[in-house]
């Protein structure tokens, strides 16, 4: 076993880390934050200093004789090209990020089904629980004793248990 690689059977010490897995997903990772990035007054901000530069530089540098790169006469051909391909490439990765997108969220609303429907389920045994609740306490409230039925109750009792004494008696006497 080589003197760096970590045992599986102990735990990481102070230090060590564990790599993280390559992401199977970078590229689309990256056309999401292209197309986070597209959409910023910060990019449509540089993308315009870059045309004016561009546009500047290049009429300046035909009028002085300096170096350069791309014809105003002939309506800035490289310019026209590098934003075309700059379109050409944003759209598609656009729409990548627009698909990955879409599969978040249909996983999204697929868990929030899932949690509505268990809600529902606990909301309805819920209410259930509560009806049963109310019918047995209805029920115990009509069967209310009040002092006249608990009285006649308590001498009907009272008289079987002198009944059942006088007849102890007599079974005590006639052995």
């Amino acid at each position: 076993m080589a003197k760096n690689s970590a045992r599986l059977d102990a735990p990481l010490g102070r230090g060590a880390t564990r790599q993280r897995p390559a992401s199977r997903d970078r590229f689309g990772r990256f056309t999401e934050w292209i197309a986070r990035a597209m959409g910023t007054p910060t990019f449509l901000t540089i993308l315009t200093l870059f045309c004016v530069l561009w546009i500047g530089y290049t009429i300046l540098a035909e009028q002085n004789g300096w170096w350069r790169f791309d014809s105003a006469a002939l309506g800035f051909t490289a310019l026209t090209l590098i934003l075309s391909l700059q379109a050409s490439y944003a759209a598609p990765l656009i729409l990548l990020a627009q698909n990955r997108q879409d599969d978040r969220d249909r996983v999204q609303i697929e868990q929030d089904r899932q949690r509505a429907e268990r809600n529902l389920a606990d909301t309805e045994y819920l209410a259930r629980e509560i009806v049963a609740l109310r019918m047995s306490l209805e029920e115990r409230n009509s069967q209310a004793v009040t002092r006249d039925v608990l009285r006649h109750e308590l001498k009907a009792l009272l008289a079987e248990l002198e009944g059942d004494r006088d007849r102890g008696d007599d079974r005590g006497e006639a052995s």
